[in-house]
């Protein structure tokens, strides 16, 4: 499973953006799948998972309530919708891809076994 982002851009502050993030291989349904994020700067950090079935997400404080992670396993795709972003969302954002086939997917960097090269995501003020 070779994960690849797409859908990062420039926007206002207030704005939307969709990530996509299409993944190679026929055994995408077997993955849970995640979102990361890196601010210049600072270290990476855990954004969204979602299970290998789409029915179990989880997300970081910061982002609950304004990002939603959902999956297409028929198109091995993987998406970001982010809506009220903040100045403060800024960063890279990386898809990867954990050999889990739990009902909870991790939050932790190290389980996730794939990742993308990274879309960059830019908030203006």
């Amino acid at each position: 499973v070779q994960p690849v982002e797409s859908g990062g851009g420039l926007v206002q502050a207030g704005g939307s953006l969709r990530l996509s993030c299409a993944a190679s291989g026929r055994t995408f349904s077997s993955y849970a799948m995640g979102w990361f994020r890196q601010a210049p700067g600072k270290e990476r950090e855990f954004v969204a998972a979602i299970n290998w079935s789409g029915g179990g997400t989880y997300y970081a404080d910061s982002v609950k309530g304004r990002f939603a992670i959902s999956r297409d396993n028929a198109e091995n795709t993987v998406y970001l919708q982010m809506n009220s972003l903040k100045p403060e969302d800024t960063a890279v954002y990386y898809c990867a891809a954990d050999r889990n086939f739990g009902a909870v997917p991790s939050t932790r960097e190290n389980d996730y076994d794939y990742w993308g090269q990274g879309t960059q995501v830019t908030v203006s003020s």
